[in-house]
């Protein structure tokens, strides 16, 4: 498990475990970016900044990888949008397909180890290792699910808590998927109400006519690729994947502006295709990072998902409503079951209120305008 430590370089008053999130994201390589960043703070002339890798992480070994380069290149060719009985089925078999890869490749024994429940435990071997009696936490986004499984579980080994972005750990899985669709909507709408502020945006300056301009960039993509230097092109599931990439922070706007914009003229739409790639963590020759076949194998045993197809329909028409910009052609009431409800491996928890006796100060951060992590589940 790879760990790293910032030592305090005053009057130490212990050790501050820090989590970006993900779950996939590396906690060494963020660490060290925040170790930079508060250089010559009182945080860490007071407090080691420490931080690990979870199981099948970043720097951690064996790390999770399902797919081989090419076939995520693959998978990111299918638009996946064919809700009709035919289309599921085959958006179910590529569904199937990769809880496949991943127990070839990783083993169900390990597949079972790399949720919050093992992270968690983890930490405290981590504590251990330390030397200290009590541990300070800050997590952002899905590290405020991993502290507060570790504060349940270790109640007394907390000397304070940071929970950044919250997630609600009582949430059920399908109704976080709508929530965070509805918090994707609302920034979709800001960018589009920022670019309407520009001379010649995509979207044009209609409040109305936001979302039937997007489909009308985006929809032909399913049929065929735009144009890119890129000999792979811009796929319908990358401008999606890019759209979404680009709505998690406003200094992303320019370069989703920047591929409409290609699309509309037909000339060059690359920025998407990047920001899809970004998102990927797909690097310039085409190899890919852990970080997303990590994110599945955490989240589908971190919960139970349904496996039957009604259910599934239902959280379709939810979506749709929800998020009307992500939503390609008319609800079918047909959806595909999710890579989750093929896991190979049971669910290691399920959503449940956190309580321990005897809790430390616990601070909890609700966000705005952070689309993953809206801010009712905080308030939650």
């Amino acid at each position: 498990m790879a760990l790293i430590k910032i030592p305090a370089t005053g009057k130490r008053i212990g050790a501050l475990l820090v989590n970006p999130g993900g779950p996939g994201a590396s906690a060494v390589d963020a660490l060290a970016a925040l170790g930079v960043g508060l250089a010559g703070s009182p945080i860490t002339e007071h407090f080691d900044l420490v931080a690990f890798d979870p199981r099948g992480v970043g720097h951690s070994t064996p790390e999770v990888r399902c797919r081989t380069d090419a076939e995520f290149d693959a998978w990111r060719r299918e638009p996946m949008v064919d809700y009709s009985p035919a289309g599921v089925a085959r958006i179910e078999q590529l569904n199937r397909n990769l809880a496949q890869e991943c127990l070839d490749k990783m083993g169900r024994e390990f597949l079972a180890g790399v949720g919050t429940d093992s992270a968690a435990r983890d930490m405290d071997v981590v504590r251990q290792a330390l030397g200290d009696d009590q541990i300070n936490f800050l997590g952002f986004s899905y590290g405020t699910d991993l502290g507060a499984s570790y504060l349940e579980k270790f109640p007394n080994r907390v000397r304070a808590m940071v929970l950044d972005g919250a997630i609600d750990p009582a949430e059920d899985p399908m109704a976080s998927i709508t929530q965070q669709m509805t918090g994707f909507q609302v920034a979709f709408n800001d960018y589009a109400a920022d670019c309407a502020k520009s001379v010649g945006c995509p979207l044009g300056t209609d409040p109305t006519q936001w979302v039937t301009r997007y489909h009308q960039l985006v929809d032909p993509l399913v049929a065929k690729p735009g144009p890119t230097s890129d000999p792979r092109g811009l796929r319908y599931q990358d401008a999606i994947t890019g759209t979404f990439n680009a709505l998690y922070t406003p200094e992303y706007w320019k370069f989703l502006t920047s591929g409409l914009l290609g699309l509309q003229r037909g000339t060059d739409a690359g920025d998407l295709l990047l920001l899809a790639d970004d998102y990927q963590h797909r690097d310039q020759n085409g190899h890919y990072a852990p970080l997303q076949d990590a994110f599945t194998a955490i989240r589908c045993v971190d919960g139970p998902f349904p496996t039957d197809t009604a259910t599934w329909a239902a959280a379709d028409q939810r979506a749709r409503q929800a998020a009307p910009f992500m939503s390609y052609g008319e609800f079918t009431g047909h959806a595909p079951l999710d890579t989750c409800a093929f896991w190979p491996v049971p669910a290691t928890s399920a959503p449940h209120t956190v309580s321990a006796a005897g809790l430390p100060p616990v601070l909890v951060v609700s966000t705005t305008d952070d689309p993953a992590t809206p801010y009712q589940a905080g308030v939650d």
